[in-house]
């Protein structure tokens, strides 16, 4: 029994270890990127617009950079609108009413309302109150504030941007596979779990799979932004300019039917469950069929790593299909028939996301699935 904690605990040095060596490594690169656009931002602001005092260029290009990836042009047009508006609203109260600690008060408040009425994000209306706290509080004693705020802000983001697609970009091949990995290595080991469970007949380990694939969506949505991040990297950065065909071309028709088919293989384990508790027959080509749903996953991700067209995924995909089709024909349930029916869903979903277009993933499920 101490064997075995020694060795978990060793595990769970290993596994953190491991982790914070990964988050350092790619910290490194994004605080390299930020201090170079700082550093940027400053020089231009300071040599080229002869601004004596150039704190919010570099100020807007770490803010830049602290927007995840694949929102970063985003980030630089809420900035830039978000100070416009703030200098709009703060001029006109300003000369209206005056300055004071009332003036500050009504000035934010309405140049925060402005944001909201115009639609602005959190990023605009951040940017607006802000810039606004600076035009009531020291426009007074600050001659000419508005116009260096507002050039520092294309300044700071144009130099954030110069720095991540020319100076010093991320591999977007290498971002996105590793967004890509925990989105679909849990849904693997969720689907691999389920198998098991219904070999078993183990209902309490498949709701465990159906609670943590619920809690996905964080992964998915890091999938999501990763697209983005490829495709905003292959439209600024020339570097990244000869990836833009192998990248996006597996990924960005990926994210939607991977997504798809965590829905899908969601309502798959749920159904598992009441099949598992209703004691409905589990022919063992059943639980064939969704270990091999989760080895198709596995080996997607493995082929997009490696920038290869994935056709085992797809071969697997099928062969899920054909298996569930075969324990169909043997006799299931209710619950079991709509198992089956959710395994030629999520393997036309994961066609979908190897490059096959729908209809002929559809097309493609419905030959394999014997008659």
């Amino acid at each position: 029994m101490a064997q075995g904690s020694r060795r978990s605990i060793g595990a769970w040095f290993v596994a953190t270890a491991r982790d914070r060596t990964q988050r350092v490594r790619v910290g490194a690169v994004l605080a390299a990127q930020a201090a170079l656009a700082a550093v940027l931002a400053w020089l231009l602001a300071r040599l080229v617009l002869d601004n004596p005092d150039p704190v919010f260029a570099p100020l807007v290009a770490v803010g830049t950079l602290a927007a995840s990836v694949g929102q970063r042009v985003r980030r630089v047009v809420e900035l830039v609108v978000g100070i416009a508006l703030g200098i709009l609203v703060g001029d006109v109260l300003l000369y209206l009413v005056g300055t004071g600690p009332w003036q500050l008060g009504v000035i934010v408040f309405l140049a925060i309302m402005a944001a909201l009425i115009l639609g602005g994000s959190p990023s605009v209306v951040l940017q607006a109150a802000a810039t606004a706290v600076l035009i009531a509080t020291l426009s007074p004693t600050v001659r000419n504030l508005e116009v260096p705020r507002f050039v520092d802000a294309f300044v700071g983001g144009g130099s954030a941007l110069f720095v991540t697609s020319v100076l010093l970009p991320l591999n977007p091949l290498r971002v996105i596979n590793r967004a890509a990995r925990p989105a679909l290595d849990m849904l693997a080991e969720q689907l691999q779990s389920t198998a098991d469970a219904l070999t078993d007949r183990d209902p309490g380990r498949a709701e465990l799979a159906m609670h943590r694939l619920r809690r996905n969506k964080a992964e998915v949505q890091a999938l999501t932004d990763a697209v983005e991040g490829a495709r905003e990297a292959t439209t600024l950065s020339p570097y990244s300019w000869r990836r833009r065909r192998s990248v996006l071309r597996h990924y960005a028709a990926a994210a939607e039917p991977i997504d798809r088919a965590m829905r899908n293989s969601g309502a798959l384990i749920r159904r598992s469950v009441t099949m598992i508790e209703d004691a409905e027959p589990i022919p063992t080509s059943l639980p064939e069929a969704v270990s091999m749903l989760a080895r198709a996953v596995r080996l997607l991700r493995h082929e997009f790593a490696g920038g290869r067209e994935p056709e085992r995924a797809r071969l697997c995909s099928l062969d899920a299909v054909h298996r569930a089709g075969q324990a169909y024909r043997e006799g299931v349930g209710f619950s079991g028939s709509v198992v089956v029916a959710q395994v030629r869903t999520a393997a036309s979903d994961l066609l979908a996301a190897s490059g096959v277009a729908q209809d002929d993933a559809n097309a493609m499920v419905r030959q394999a699935f014997p008659a």
